[in-house]
């Protein structure tokens, strides 16, 4: 199998890095080599994270290159926006619509830009966006938007849901499992 590449983007403290052990530990127990890279960036204070996960039959790099990505899932539109010309052509995001105002803007400086979404689809990319964090609340807490856009993520990739809530039960403390286990079915389950 030719290497798959993701790239997980969002803002310091919304659960990426969890996010990132969770796919590799289910690409691990499916079989794959993993390799996982975290760049943590300003993450600390609200700045950028990025992580890249690549797996395949035998992966040498961490890194994923500019228009190398097979999917970006994003935890925040306007990282989304930022990372677009890491995606292949024929690649797939997975995003929350959720605006969080990065430094500039919360200065004014600048502006958030409007409707990235519908831009984004104009350019005629593939994208799958939702209301995470409503979802997550909808769970239980609002800090389970990474594991909402992972049950959506699930979609695209031909591994069963027991694997994917074997994963989960591996890296969820015990007493947020279900709170989670419920977010995963809430992204998976998505009709929007």
């Amino acid at each position: 199998m030719e290497t798959k590449n993701i790239i997980i983007v969002g803002v310091g403290g919304q659960g990426s890095l969890l996010a990132s052990k969770i796919l590799g530990d289910l690409l691990l127990r499916q079989g794959y080599d993993v390799k996982v890279s975290e760049v943590h960036g300003m993450s600390q204070r609200g700045g950028s994270v990025i992580t890249y996960v690549r797996f395949g039959d035998r992966v040498y790099s961490p890194v994923v290159d500019e228009g190398e990505a097979d999917y970006i899932v994003s935890f925040e539109i306007l990282e989304t926006a930022r990372w677009l010309s890491y995606l292949k052509p024929d690649g797939q995001i997975v995003t929350n619509t959720q605006q969080i105002d990065p430094m500039p803007v919360i200065t004014g400086a600048a502006t958030y830009p409007e409707d990235l979404v519908s831009k984004i689809k104009a350019a005629g990319v593939k994208i799958d966006a939702m209301d995470c964090l409503s979802l997550a609340r909808e769970a239980g807490s609002p800090k389970a938007v990474n594991i909402v856009l992972l049950g959506r993520l699930s979609h695209y990739f031909s591994i069963s849901e027991e694997a994917w809530q074997e994963a989960l039960a591996a890296n969820v403390p015990p007493k947020f499992l279900e709170l989670n286990k419920k977010a995963f079915a809430l992204g998976k389950d998505f009709q929007g």
